[in-house]
């Protein structure tokens, strides 16, 4: 009985710890792992939205580039981290292509959603040194030299999915070139080692110096900040595309921890500092939370899947 009873006291004691360490949460800093270089596009996104979690979750938010892999070197890390709520994923749509394609064997639901933030257009963006003036030139040139064009990409992500949409729409085909993320993709656009790439409006400012041409834009009508570049949907090619970022923690985070994160990332997400940083790169605000954002993510992920396979490129 009195083993009994010391037994019952431990385990009440390890309940009270561990209900009083989910109230103090957080009590340090935590770890928002990006899965790019820093400079590229998902690093520039989540960067200034870095100090407004901080400021409402009330401890710093420390970003860690973990490149590699497309994406599932930093993916791999959270997925092996505690479920504790101290380290956090800024993903983006390569969870799904990656896992796919066969380049990863982590997937979606290996996390749980905590917010979706932002939503960028992509753009069929060429080398000024390539010859055509539009996007009609571009696939008739395409088709009279049938795997002659490069396309720079992150082999199993959305700058592949992107173009790859593009090339099954128009009738095409092209080279892919690989690339582990956005900025040696743009460092070989610019030096004129490929032809096209996947970009969005944060590329404006080369386009109106003459250093990169937009071709067509994924959107379902022309933006206001490119009325020159005209919608592949308006152009007969029937494609629009985005990609969408938002945070995620470890499956099995405590309800608790993944509620007081997500009430910081709302609050973060309404912050008009927030919506004037991803107006420079680009990108809308699209908040989500946890449960739309969940329901969201099993679409994407059918959605993307049914790409995948159309373009003959699913493995899975």
């Amino acid at each position: 009985m009195r083993m009994l009873t010391k037994i019952a006291i431990a385990l009440l004691a390890s309940v009270t710890a561990s209900g009083a360490a989910l109230a103090q949460f957080p009590d340090r800093p935590i770890k928002m792992v990006v899965p790019w270089a820093a400079g590229g596009d998902t690093d520039n996104i989540f960067r200034p939205f870095a100090p407004l979690l901080q400021k409402h979750i009330g401890q710093p938010i420390v970003i860690a580039n973990v490149g590699g892999a497309s994406g599932t070197v930093g993916a791999r890390e959270v997925k092996g981290a505690p479920a504790d709520g101290y380290t956090l994923l800024a993903i983006h749509d390569f969870i799904h292509l990656t896992y796919y394609v066969g380049l990863s064997d982590v997937r979606y639901t290996d996390y749980e959603p905590i917010c979706l933030l932002a939503a960028t257009p992509s753009i069929l963006t060429a080398s000024p040194k390539t010859p055509w003036t539009d996007f009609k030139s571009f696939v008739e040139d395409a088709k009279k030299r049938p795997g002659a064009i490069s396309v720079g990409a992150t082999l199993g992500s959305t700058s592949h999915l992107f173009p790859a949409s593009v090339e099954k729409a128009a009738g095409i085909k092209l080279k892919y070139v690989s690339y582990d993320g956005l900025a040696p993709r743009m460092n070989a656009i610019l030096g004129g080692h490929i032809d096209l790439t996947d970009s969005n409006l944060t590329q404006k400012g080369k386009v109106d110096a003459g250093e990169l041409k937009f071709l067509a834009i994924a959107t379902e009508t022309r933006d206001p900040d490119l009325p020159n570049v005209p919608t592949l949907k308006e152009l007969g090619v029937n494609v629009v595309y985005e990609v969408v970022r938002g945070l995620v923690v470890p499956k099995g985070t405590p309800e608790p921890v993944k509620a007081k994160l997500g009430d910081a990332c709302a609050n973060a997400a309404k912050e008009a500092e927030f919506a004037a940083a991803m107006k420079k790169q680009g990108t809308r605000v699209s908040y989500m939370n946890a449960a739309d954002y969940g329901k969201f993510f099993a679409k994407l992920d059918a959605e993307n899947h049914a790409i995948l396979k159309d373009l003959g490129l699913a493995r899975k």
